[in-house]
């Protein structure tokens, strides 16, 4: 008999509840996509608006009946409740059956799913639908191409369709508009979380300009909350052609590389992790020459120190799989403390300081 020694992995080495775990650690994380396409498939079909609007708990059958699903499919519905239950969307809660004396379950949204709500301007459910498109899929099944491969392409997105994700964009207007969406929904929340928890970030400007800052969300919020404050919105053209400014609020088309407009302030909120690091430098340089006191940055911090959020581990996982989007995506990153430090120094400014609890970014003020 042919020996085996040297091949496999040894039980003496390893007892067989480790080697046990290890091998379902390899499962689950090969089979990590079907928690994203159940939860695509529960916004596709509406699930978490249909139990808010039910306004009590809703049952199985009530729910199929709702989504006006076919009994035969109806154990294949609990199924897909029973992954997003588990996965801290939903919840079960008892229902007292008064007719028959017994109780039943019902699904009640949990906090997560309330981002998903159609009507919540936080709204994230189409982020959701955006990023799990098949048009920003494609581009995964090319990465080890792209690593492998010898040609300019800069990302596995120029590898799957030949040119760039912004310039994609630009040519397919329905995935500009749904992307432009769903950075509007996270730009709501994070507004009221800025202007509510760090108003001190603002104290003294009479003046911001938000640079990319889509169709302004955020910079509507600031003008709102701080009248005194007069608030510019840097984007290009075909976005903010329609935006429509009023008192304190006005919309500038132009190229963040070229010029930003002058201010106390500039505000960039996730805007340099899509770009390399000599970019970064030069739409700084373009900020530094704007401004009388200050780049305000919305972004991610690697490894920051000082964090008071409740789920850690989350927000590190949530931040190095945003990495890896950009390594696929664009030709941007996620940055620790020192490369943004580096950037900093770089483009002429002089001292920094972080806000770290922030979620899963932080907020840097820049000084010149």
């Amino acid at each position: 008999m042919e020996s085996t020694e040297g091949e496999g992995i040894h039980e003496s080495e390893h007892n067989h509840e480790s080697l046990l775990e290890a091998q379902a650690h390899v499962y689950m994380h090969t089979f990590h996509y079907i928690n994203s396409m159940s939860l695509k498939c529960a916004v596709e079909l509406s699930i978490p608006d249909i139990i808010q609007n039910h306004k009590k708990p809703i049952t199985l059958s009530q729910l199929a009946h709702a989504l006006n699903i076919p009994e035969s499919k109806s154990p294949h519905l609990y199924r897909l409740m029973r992954l997003l239950v588990h996965n801290g969307f939903f919840a079960k809660q008892k229902i007292l059956n008064e007719l028959h004396d017994q109780d039943q379950e019902g699904y009640v949204l949990k906090l997560p799913s309330k981002f998903l709500l159609k009507d919540n301007p936080s709204s994230l459910s189409s982020f959701n639908l955006t990023m799990l498109d098949q048009v920003l899929l494609r581009p995964w099944q090319f990465m080890s191409a792209w690593f492998q491969g010898t040609s300019d392409e800069v990302n596995a997105f120029e590898t799957a369709y030949g040119k760039s994700f912004w310039d994609y964009a630009v040519e397919h207007t329905d995935l500009c508009s749904s992307f432009a969406e769903s950075m509007a929904g996270d730009s709501r929340l994070i507004a009221e979380v800025v202007v509510r928890e760090f108003k001190v970030v603002f104290e003294g400007l009479r003046s911001v300009v938000d640079v990319g800052g889509g169709v302004g969300v955020l910079a509507r919020v600031i003008a709102e909350t701080f009248p005194h404050i007069k608030c510019s919105v840097l984007e290009l053209p075909q976005v903010v052609s329609s935006c429509q400014g009023y008192e304190n609020l006005e919309f500038v088309a132009g190229d963040m590389f070229q010029a930003i407009p002058s201010a106390d302030a500039v505000l960039l909120k996730w805007v340099l992790h899509d770009w390399s690091d000599e970019e970064c430098v030069k739409i700084l340089k373009r900020g530094r020459e704007a401004i009388g006191s200050k780049v305000i940055i919305i972004d991610v911090v690697l490894d920051i120190k000082g964090r008071t959020y409740g789920c850690r581990d989350s927000a590190e996982m949530t931040q190095l799989m945003f990495d890896m989007q950009m390594v696929v995506d664009t030709n941007g990153k996620e940055r620790t403390q020192n490369e943004w430090e580096k950037l900093f120094l770089e483009a002429g400014f002089t001292s920094y300081k972080i806000i770290p609890s922030f979620g899963f970014r932080s907020i840097i003020e820049v000084f010149p």
